[in-house]
């Protein structure tokens, strides 16, 4: 490699873990925000919000992790990792929003939830957008899958916004735990391209 090469490479690491160190806090704060409106709203979408966040937390580690060290072994552990976290978030929303349906239970409004589901929306979109280029210019996979990760909390966010929305303003209290499925989808589809191999 060149020095510019060297140079290049490090500003380009630099920038990852700037942008992990960012998902990371986002979210750790996020937490205390969600539990807060989630318990206050009796809301599965918020709940489930919450715990993507901490599944967040966990794949920005995981990549911080990756990002500080080298080889393909390193790589592979850290892509696995992430696709487990991606297999628990879909099988607690698949659960928990299938319950709230059975049961017809009914969230209240939270404003607190939608307020925070409206910025997050747009911080995580913005996140995912920085690490799918830094992880296509470093060529690492592991950093250009959390940006899916990042991608889907997202469009989590966004579900969430429309659910809490929908039941503040219409009363549809299903559009609360249909939230939860948007994200299955999504969870499901990326654990299956992570273990076949397809990252």
């Amino acid at each position: 490699m060149t020095t510019l090469d060297d140079t290049t490479r490090a500003s380009l690491l630099r920038r990852g873990l700037a942008l992990e160190y960012a998902t990371l806090g986002w979210n750790v704060i996020g937490i205390v925000v969600l539990a807060i409106a989630a318990v206050s709203a009796r809301s599965v979408a918020l709940a489930g919000f919450g715990l993507d966040s901490l599944i967040e937390i966990g794949a920005s580690t995981v990549v911080i992790w990756e990002l500080f060290g080298t080889g393909e072994d390193r790589q592979r552990k850290a892509m696995r990792l992430i696709g487990l976290a991606f297999a628990v978030l879909a099988v607690y929303l698949l659960v928990q929003s299938t319950l709230v349906l059975i049961t017809a239970y009914h969230p209240h409004h939270s404003a607190l939830g939608i307020a925070w589901a409206a910025i997050t929306a747009a911080v995580m979109f913005a996140l995912a957008h920085g690490k799918a280029r830094t992880g296509a210019a470093l060529d690492n996979p592991v950093l250009t899958t959390e940006g899916h990760v990042t991608l889907i909390d997202g469009i989590l966010a966004a579900a969430v916004l429309l659910g809490l929305t929908l039941n503040a303003t219409l009363g549809w209290w299903w559009a609360d735990p249909l939230a939860g499925y948007v994200l299955v989808y999504y969870a499901v589809r990326e654990c299956r391209e992570i273990f076949s191999g397809d990252h």
